[in-house]
């Protein structure tokens, strides 16, 4: 079984509210689901689309074929009436879009006047929608009202009422008035939790000690500081809404070099801005984590679409040479990993590091069985109290062995604290000496990277042992290449190599990896920029070019379909 359903509908109709309700009772009911947005930059009007995807096995990506499609405007028909798989029906209000469809493909069910005969409002059109394409699958209505009572806790009681019979009336006209529906599902599973990429993001963050977040609202990373926000006052975190990126970053060194985990967010065009910041996090040894969540670019480009381009910048913003770590999660558990192990190293070696991610994954949804925080890492790497005063002098950049001096909390001891954005002593005071500053550069840089380095995993392989077809990618195309292989598996000896933990790039000591490429017949480079970021990466580390490449760079993510048939294309050429 696998089934997708998408809602069409202009900004205002209430698409995210449908979407976010049959994601709730698809897993509730115990299906594995992928949820994908595609909205335009506005507050009301265009065109947006709410996408779900659910099984009753693991998915990872959006499908093309869909099999209900449920449509609040005038649009969502002649765009996506296509998209209908063999057995797919649309669900639309002739009365709202002021046409009637004479196809058997077309359910015409009454929303608006369901929501006032029912509800005594309108607004309650989408509860008819959400109602109606439960009946359509055949799905009971329960779990539907449960779903309904939860969000609307805080209602009076009346609202509830209202929803309920609109729920069943929608559920109701919709089954008896399609008679070619004949969705087969199984029956309920164990319930599954559904999480967003950023909220995933943001409950790492937590997990892993982070008391302060500050950043400026721009899509796609606003949804970090929106849950950071909602979970302040649970977890005692500090969230501040800043000004602007430049503001943000400082706020969040300045947090760090008071002695608290800090992390921070934007998109490309804040990160322009943070550049500096970035410096001196570099120059100053100052812990910090940056999400960068990418989107099309240059300058605004597309606000709230998807893209990869952003690697090279990431891995070369700001002046000077200093150490980083980069890495991009394609899955929430990714990302409870990859954000947890960018906080310990950014503390243990006095680092930024950058977690990399894009609108794709961002806005999406996946749902798990759990999520376990019991297997995260957290040390203190910070001198503090008595262990701090019981030292009988301080040198915040004092030479060591690794390169990483001592880490002390200012006001927890006698000693002072100091440190500088000009080039320093071992004391934090500014210096002009050419011995110092070599000393310097070999103790931030030359001692650090081969520890940093040898804290890198391998990419993750899936597929075949031995492939003829190798897929190589990083990121949010974890999904869509992981179901690729399955799909041409069957076919073609074929495997993933997916990359998350990007810089410093993985040793080739610690996994087969590069002979693995350099070994099969064909290799492809999967990207979403169109100038082959992480495929130049791999060239400057490896010394490999691909002969290969698929990239797409319209702002929207690959869906399934369209990356067989790219893959197809470049095996039948073999």
């Amino acid at each position: 079984m696998d089934y997708t359903v998408k809602i069409g509908g202009a900004a205002g109709q209430g698409v995210q509210t449908i979407g976010d309700s049959l994601s709730r009772v698809f897993s509730r009911s115990g299906f594995h689901l992928f949820s994908n947005q595609d909205y335009e930059s506005r507050v009301r009007g265009g065109h947006n689309f709410y996408q779900i995807r659910f099984s009753n096995g693991r998915v990872y990506s959006p499908r093309r074929p869909v099999d209900i499609l449920i449509a609040l405007d005038g649009e969502t028909i002649p765009r996506h009436a296509g998209e209908l798989s063999e057995i797919g029906s649309a669900v639309y209000d002739s009365k709202a879009l002021k046409k009637q469809y004479d196809d058997t493909r077309f359910v015409d069910v009454p929303f608006n006047d369901i929501a006032v005969e029912q509800g005594g409002d309108r607004i309650m059109a989408n509860t008819a929608a959400s109602g109606a394409a439960l009946g359509m699958l055949g799905m009971d209505i329960g779990v539907l009202i449960g779903v309904l009572k939860d969000a609307l806790a805080g209602k009076p009681r009346k609202v509830l009422v209202s929803n309920e019979r609109v729920a069943k009336a929608g559920h109701e006209y919709a089954s008896m008035n399609c008679p070619r529906c004949s969705f087969s599902l199984p029956g309920e599973a164990e319930r599954k939790m559904v999480i967003e990429g950023n909220e995933a993001i943001g409950f790492a963050a937590i997990c892993s000690g982070c008391t302060f977040y500050s950043a400026y609202p721009m899509t796609p990373s606003t949804g970090i500081l929106d849950f950071m926000a909602a979970h302040a006052a649970e977890y005692g975190l500090v969230v501040e809404q800043a000004e602007d990126e430049i503001a943000a970053i400082n706020m969040a060194l300045g947090a760090s070099f008071a002695g608290v985990r800090a992390m921070t967010g934007t998109s490309g065009g804040g990160f322009s801005l943070m550049v500096e910041g970035l410096s001196l996090a570099g120059m100053t040894e100052t812990p910090v984590v940056i999400v960068l969540a990418q989107r099309p670019g240059p300058a605004t480009g597309f606000p709230t679409r998807t893209e990869q381009a952003d690697l090279l910048f990431a891995l070369h913003a700001a002046h000077g040479e200093f150490p980083r770590v980069i890495f991009a999660p394609g899955t929430p558990e990714q990302a409870l990993r990859l954000v947890n192990k960018a906080f310990d190293m950014a503390e243990k070696y006095q680092v930024p590091a950058i977690v990399l991610t894009d609108q794709h994954y961002a806005d999406s949804r996946w749902s798990v069985e759990g999520i376990d925080p019991k297997g995260l890492d957290f040390h203190d790497y910070r001198l503090r109290g008595k262990e701090f005063q019981a030292l009988e002098q301080y040198r915040r950049h004092a030479f060591t062995d690794t390169g990483v001096s001592p880490l002390a909390v200012p006001g927890d001891a006698r000693h002072l604290v100091v440190t500088d954005s000009d080039e320093h002593d071992q004391d934090g005071h500014i210096v002009e000496d050419a011995e110092t500053r070599r000393e310097m550069v070999a103790k931030r840089l030359l001692k650090k990277m081969p520890l940093i380095e040898a804290e890198i995993e391998a990419p993750e392989v899936y597929g075949s042992e031995k492939p003829e077809v190798t897929l190589v990618g990083w990121g949010s195309n974890y999904g869509v290449m992981r179901e690729a292989v399955d799909a041409l598996g069957k076919r073609a000896r074929i495997a993933m190599l997916h990359f998350s933990e990007l810089y410093p790039f993985p040793l080739s000591s610690k996994s087969d990896y590069q002979k693995l490429v350099a070994d099969s017949r064909l290799a492809i480079c999967v990207e979403n920029n169109a100038g082959g970021r992480f495929s130049r990466l791999y060239r400057a580390e490896t010394g490999y070019e691909f002969k290969a490449s698929i990239n797409k760079y319209d702002g929207r993510p690959f869906t399934l379909e369209e990356l067989v048939e790219e893959i197809d294309g470049h095996i039948s050429r073999l």
